[in-house]
């Protein structure tokens, strides 16, 4: 297969490399994949050892996307599966759609910059293990094709311009092409009454034995695939066995009832240039679950192909998060899936259809089809959503006769309109279109109508997601200040990360009041639990003590206050909560702690420790509670870090371990961009995705 443009330069040694390559390490199938030029997505540009449409579902992988190839290009490392339970573990979504024994290594393609990514397949029979020479082959091999695609480039010609990708033929020596080739590959394979496939599953050879149990001659048989050729082949379980012996390179064997009674057992034994077929007749009873025939008249099953891909796509679209996730992934794997060019994903909002989401259309064409009522005799959008029914139309004229406006505005060539609906409740529509006219097949109508199901319910879940978002984040930026106060004397910064994943809300709290020209309060808490009930309060709690600290009021009446406030709403949550009261006419500070962990104080000459505060009970426990006032001195250069425990508490590590963790980083730290230092300190912190609480941080230092 060629790029569109026509041979592109240095195509022919990235080929090289990557056949050299498979040879070299024993693997059964080679992939390169390249970074996209103009967006954040790997392009299947070479495949050897597996026909394309077994990479239908990895031609386009999101950088972001949790499979092999992509992590082995953001992190710039060898990623290596050694069994398909590693699969599942690691990678579930490639798992589903290669649910086949084998291993996988999968390494960046480095030069001058990251290029891409090198896969490579084994059978499981394999060791788990890669051993250094294999290692040393595969890095050997990027380099190699690094510097292919470098020269490439300072050529003018970059590879990264094929339309389809180049499926690279096997290498199977000397021996001549054509029938003669075929039967002697099946005679040093297997011999007696049996066929020959090759590697895309079309028959090569076929004896006589065999044609006589296929009931079909030979002539009619060769060239064709099997379960198109053979009606009571066509189920996509014996097609997924051919799948599995292919992959796998592994004997795979089932059996088929011949109609009307004839049961056949066939034994596929693979290798790099093609499978051959054992058919021999069973004398056994049928099993007692044999897959059903075909009634006459019913829709012809999918390919297994097309299960697997819709497995895989079904599984993405459980994984999206946001509007503009499931647009996305549409996008980037289900418009090549289908081989669309244009893409318009929509949504029902007050009797109209808004547009989340397009690919593949001008600016002015979206603007136009954009907020059309539902019941629009525009395009088809809004009878397909109001019916339920999808519409297809695979030319112009189709289309023209009942929407003769439609094709002008778009200027595409066939549409797919996919409704999406939720128990019989509109959710949107998604449209899929073409620039040539297009032949909908029925398998193809119903994989498009299926997963249009998926769709919809991912873009219902995201808009939930989206909604409850905006409130999150609109209810958090209230409760937090927005700006910090400028305080002479003081230098300043804070920070907040949230635990709850995708709700950007939680209890922990900061704040910085002004009192006066020359005193400031800090103030710093924790409010059990990770969700709106935490944050309402929150706030209350953040207002109480503003309002108590603009008075004047002593640290120790501050906490009694809020203290109060808390025991009498009795939210059932408690909260702990430090203030600090600085006096910089004075040079002093005075700090008193509901239960909260102390701060850090960092001395001008970086002397680093906890500050020895005696704490008092957490706001709400004991109305009656008294706080105790801890004073230290406001030297110049004085540095405290208030903190809440997320930033310290780590599953199976000592609390006290932590502390003193983070008092060395801040000793070492540079303090010269106070927020380049929260930054500093919040990165030895865990991963979003592994943090269990919330985090806030508020560092003041004295600058006089």
């Amino acid at each position: 297969m060629t790029s569109m443009a026509g041979p592109v330069r240095g195509a022919e040694e990235l080929d090289a490399a990557l056949a050299e390559t498979v040879r070299r390490t024993g693997a059964s199938t080679g992939a390169v994949y390249l970074l996209a030029p103009d967006e954040p997505v790997l392009l299947l540009e070479a495949l050897y050892g597996a026909p394309a449409e077994f990479a239908t579902p990895w031609s386009r992988v999101p950088l972001a996307a949790p499979a092999p190839v992509a992590e082995a290009t953001r992190d710039e490392r060898l990623v290596w599966v050694g069994s398909q339970e590693e699969m599942a573990r690691s990678y579930p979504r490639t798992a589903v759609a290669l649910p086949y024994p084998l291993a996988l290594a999968a390494a960046p393609v480095i030069g001058n910059r990251c290029w891409g990514s090198l896969l490579l397949m084994w059978p499981a029979t394999r060791p788990s293990r890669m051993t250094r020479r294999e290692h040393g082959h595969v890095a050997a091999c990027c380099r190699r094709l690094a510097r292919v695609l470098e020269e490439a480039a300072e050529s003018g010609r970059p590879l990264v311009t094929a339309d389809r990708p180049r499926v690279l033929p096997s290498d199977t020596g000397d021996r001549p092409v054509g029938p003669d080739r075929a039967a002697a590959d099946f005679a040093e394979r297997l011999p007696g009454g049996c066929c020959s496939l090759d590697l895309e599953g079309r028959i090569t050879y076929l004896s006589s034995g065999g044609a006589e149990l296929l009931g079909r001659d030979a002539g009619r048989l060769l060239g064709t695939l099997p379960w198109q050729s053979l009606p009571w082949l066509d189920d996509p379980t014996y097609e997924d066995r051919y799948r599995a012996a292919v992959l796998s390179r592994e004997p795979v064997s089932f059996t088929a009832c011949r109609p009307p009674d004839q049961w056949l057992e066939f034994h596929l034994y693979p290798d790099a240039s093609g499978i051959s077929v054992r058919i021999v007749p069973t004398g056994a009873l049928p099993p007692p679950a044999p897959a059903p025939r075909r009634p006459t008249g019913t829709t012809t099953p999918a390919r297994a192909g097309q299960l697997y891909q819709l497995m895989h796509l079904a599984a993405g679209l459980t994984e999206v998060v946001g509007v503009q996730d499931v647009v996305d992934l549409v996008a980037d794997q289900i418009m090549p899936a289908f081989g669309a060019q244009g893409l318009v994903l929509s949504m029902a909002d007050s009797g109209r259809l808004r547009i989340t989401g397009h690919r593949g259309y001008a600016a002015e064409v979206i603007e136009r089809l954009d907020g059309l009522p539902v019941d629009t005799g525009f395009t088809p959008a809004g009878q397909a959503l109001t019916s339920g029914i999808p519409s297809f139309f695979g030319d112009p004229e189709e289309m023209r006769r009942i929407y003769p406006e439609a094709p002008f505005v778009s200027g595409k060539q066939a549409w797919a309109f996919l409704p999406l609906i939720i128990s019989g409740r509109p959710v949107g529509c998604c449209v899929l279109s073409y620039e040539r006219p297009h032949d909908f097949s029925a398998e193809e109508r119903a994989v498009m109508t299926s997963l249009a199901g998926l769709i919809a319910q991912a873009l219902d879940r995201a808009r939930l997601y989206d909604t409850k978002h905006l409130l999150a984040h609109g209810l958090q930026q209230a409760l937090l200040p927005h700006t910090l106060p400028a305080v002479a004397g003081l230098d300043v910064a804070a920070r907040y990360l949230p635990a709850t994943l995708g709700m950007d809300i939680g209890g922990d709290f900061y704040d910085l009041i002004r009192l006066g020209d020359t005193g400031a309060a800090a103030v710093i808490g924790d409010v059990q639990g990770h969700n709106v009930a935490a944050a309402a309060l929150m706030g209350q709690v953040r207002t109480a003590v503003h309002a108590h600290a603009t008075l004047g009021t002593s640290p120790a009446k501050v906490l009694a206050a809020a203290n109060r406030l808390v025991s009498d709403l009795d939210p059932g949550l408690f909260t702990s909560c430090l203030y600090v009261h600085i006096d910089i006419a004075h040079r002093r500070v005075s700090l008193a702690s509901a239960g909260h962990p102390p701060p850090l104080r960092r001395l001008a000459d970086g002397r680093t420790a906890p500050l020895d505060v005696t704490p008092g009970p957490l706001l709400g426990i004991d109305p009656d509670a008294e706080y105790p006032v801890t004073e230290t001195a406001l030297t110049p250069g004085l540095m405290l870090l208030l903190y809440t425990d997320g930033l310290v508490e780590t599953p199976g590590t000592d609390i006290d371990d932590s502390v003193a963790r983070l008092a060395d980083h801040l000793a070492e730290a540079d303090d010269r961009d106070l927020n380049r230092l929260l930054d500093s300190l919040l990165g030895e912190a865990r991963p979003a995705r592994l943090r269990t609480d919330d985090i806030a941080a508020l560092v003041l230092k004295a600058t006089t």
